[in-house]
Order: structure tokens, then sequence, then C-alpha cells
């Protein structure tokens, strides 16, 4: 692989995360949210008919965002710093220098698997049993 395919395959790479967490916070996610805390932006106000039984009153007003999303913000942050970098060095502005880019995948890493293992735990059946029949589950418009 030449130097600037290796570079343009590191830009898609974060050009389709970017897609991914897009569709993700603009369907799934509020589809999700409207039972399940994990997916709330903590803009949402519900009223005692939105949420689980299971939700004490204290927890139905206003609150941060759920893990998950804060997830995304700081992998955001990440994937901006090596999209710079990597546009920086497809422009000749800076040379590719595998620890620069270790370093820039290192600010982000970390919060990336931790993302994925707890939205697979999450979206796992055990979990979703909590919050959705079956039925509605195929319903999903996903």
């Amino acid at each position: 692989m030449s130097l600037r395919s290796f570079i343009n395959t590191g830009l898609q790479f974060v050009s389709h995360l970017e897609a991914h967490h897009s569709i993700e916070e603009a369907y799934v996610f509020p589809s999700l949210a409207k039972r399940m805390p994990e997916f709330r932006t903590g803009k949402e106000n519900y009223d005692n008919n939105n949420l689980p039984d299971s939700q004490p009153e204290s927890s139905k007003a206003r609150r941060k965002a759920a893990e998950l999303l804060q997830q995304h913000r700081e992998i955001h942050k990440g994937m901006d710093g090596l999209e710079k970098y990597l546009n920086e060095c497809l422009s000749g502005e800076s040379d590719l220098e595998m620890g620069v880019l270790k370093t820039q995948l290192d600010t982000w890493g970390t919060v990336l698997w931790t993302h994925l293992d707890q939205e697979v735990r999450t979206l796992g059946a055990e979990n979703m049993r909590r919050y959705w029949t079956v039925e509605e589950v195929k319903k999903m418009p996903m």
C-alpha cells in the first residue's frame, strides 16, 4: 500500500465512524432512549408514562447524557485530532510518523474499546428484554 493510500484509509475510517455515530445518534438512540436510560441525551423531559416503572421519580428530571453518548463525544475529539493530522500528512504539511500516529490513536483508543464493549452488552438480548418485547424489537425501524 502506498503512503497516500494508507493515509486515505485512515481518513476513510474516520469518515465511516463519523457516519456510523451520526446514524446512531439521529435514528437508533432516540428510539431506544424512549425506555432505555443508556441512550438518553439528557435533554429529554420524561413524564411518568415514558419511563420504566423501575426508574425512581427523582431520575425523571433532566440529567446529563448517558455514558454511551458521552463516550461518542470523547471518541469524536480523538477522531478530530487524527483527521487533522492525517490531512496535514496528505497535504505535505507534515510527514507521516508512526509514533505521532500512535499517539493520536492512543488519545481515544481506550474509550473506543470501552464503548464497543458497553454497547454490545447494552444491546444484548439479556438487557434488551428488560425494556422491550421480541415483537417490539422486530418492529423497530432499523
